[in-house]
Order: structure tokens, then sequence, then C-alpha cells
């Protein structure tokens, strides 16, 4: 007999932005374990995937998404629970919503959280410099050609910007594996205590949670999903924020406005917001 047939499962990475901080709706509904993201195995006698996910999202999580696009699909041999002969097939989706009370089960949790390094909006997080750089400089000097530790060096370069390279926020995932590779993550599954980098979640969730990050940040570039988290009338401050959580990183305010502004991605309402200052359009 051959082996089992894949058993394929979805999952949902909910994003929302709310008082300028990114968002991800995690499942805490099961005891003993770390969080998790909405999933569950598609019904046999569903229609659609979409359909399907919007299901889970409602039943494990009591909310109705918006906009839905497939993010993914995770099938990576040692996705499987260990004991297990059957592989595990998961298409994951991304939705944004702006934040709303979900069910008692769920929960919003900031992504920053999850990956902390990823957030560099009041400076280069401490954690880089502190944890993952000597741990990286261990890695290359470990290596055992010097081709590999040039290959390491300049992986290592690339993902962190050390070494004069420049920070690539579209990196993330590239960035979770290789603290995964390190063994400096809970999931990594190599023993003893790794550092508290971020909060951990259950299977490969987290590296899931990168994967999407990466998505939207690659996004921000091209298509403007961001407006799918905003209210209808908004400040171009509050897009700017809204950027800048998601990004990671602070942006040039007169910069960003025209980049806005030239590319006619926003229209006047004509309306004076309170700011505390000056009012905003």
């Amino acid at each position: 007999m051959g082996e089992p047939a894949p058993l394929l499962t979805l999952d949902a990475v909910i994003v929302a932005v709310t008082d300028e901080t990114p968002k991800v709706l995690l499942v805490h509904g099961d005891p003993g374990l770390a969080p998790r993201l909405p999933s569950g195995a598609l019904g046999e006698m569903e229609r659609t995937l979409e359909l399907a996910i919007r299901r889970l999202v409602r039943e494990q999580a009591g909310l109705a998404v918006g906009y839905v696009e497939q993010l993914y699909t995770f099938g990576d041999l040692d996705r499987r629970p260990p004991g297990e002969c059957q592989r595990l097939l998961s298409i994951a989706y991304l939705a944004l919503v702006q934040e709303v009370r979900p069910a008692p089960a769920a929960a919003w949790v900031d992504f920053y959280e999850l990956l902390p390094w990823e957030d560099s909006r009041v400076g280069r997080p401490a954690l880089i410099e502190n944890v993952v750089a000597p741990r990286l400089v261990d890695w290359v000097a470990q290596a055992r050609t010097r081709s590999a530790a040039k290959h390491r060096e300049e992986r290592a370069g690339v993902c962190f910007a050390l070494g004069g390279a420049a920070w690539d926020g579209v990196r993330v995932l590239e960035r979770y594996e290789l603290l995964w590779e390190l063994g400096l993550l809970a999931e990594s599954g190599m023993g003893g205590t790794p550092p508290a980098l971020g909060v951990a979640m259950q299977a490969d969730h987290r590296r899931i949670v990168a994967t999407a990050l990466g998505r939207l940040r690659g996004k921000l570039t091209y298509r403007p999903v961001v407006f799918e988290l905003l209210p209808p009338a908004f400040t171009l401050f509050q897009l700017q924020r809204l950027v800048e959580a998601l990004s990671g990183v602070p942006l040039h305010k007169q910069n960003f406005r025209r980049l806005v502004e030239g590319a006619g991605l926003v229209e006047g309402t004509g309306t004076l917001a309170p700011t505390g200052g000056r009012p905003a359009e």
C-alpha cells in the first residue's frame, strides 16, 4: 500500500490595525497549548475554499470577513505531527478587517508580540544586537568551509542588515526561517530554553503569520490594500501611521503625502477633523 493521501486544512490570517498597532486574530481555545490561527479541515461538501475559510472564521472567531485572498500553500514534510504518517497540507488565506470584538475563544494580538524583531519604528530592536547578531556570528564561525561561511555571512547580512546592508522589510519570512534554523524560536524544537523571541504559536502558524506580514509589506509598494483597514473617511496622518504600523519603519511625512496625493489614491472630503492642533482634512 502507498502512503495515505495528504490531509488538507485551511488557515486564516486575519489582520486589523487599531491605534497604530497591527494585530492578528488568534484562537486560544486549546487548553495547555500555544495560540493558533483560525483553522480546520475542508468540509467534504463545501463548494469553494473561500466559503470554507469564511465558515471557519465565523465558527471559531465569530467574525464575518470581507476582503480575502489566498496567501500560500504550506506542505513541508516536517509539518506532520509526531508519529503521524499522513502529510499535512495547509492553504492559508489573508483577510483584512477593521477590529471588532471576536468570540470569547479568540483574541487580537499585536503582530510585533509574535515577531518583535520586525518593529523598527522607534529604532532598531535591541534584541537584534543583543541576541540575534551574536548568534549569527557564532553560526558563521561554525561553517565547515570558507564558501559556506561566506554564504552564511551574506545571508545574515541580507536578513538582519548586518555589515552595512540595508534593512529589507519584505524579508519577514526569511528572517523567521533563519531564526528557526538557529534554534532561537520555541518552535525550532531543538531542546533547551530558547530566548524569548516573541510569543510562540502552534505548529508552524507563526511562520504563516510571518508570510502574511511579508506579503502585506510587499503590497504596500504597488497595491493600496491598506484602505481595507481604514474607515471611509480618514486623515493622511492616519493613513501614514497605518502604513508605518505595517511596514515597521517611520516614514518622512512630506514625502509620504506627495507620494499618496501624486498617485491619486485619496480624495479630499472638504471637511476638517480636530487633531489637538491645526485641523486636518
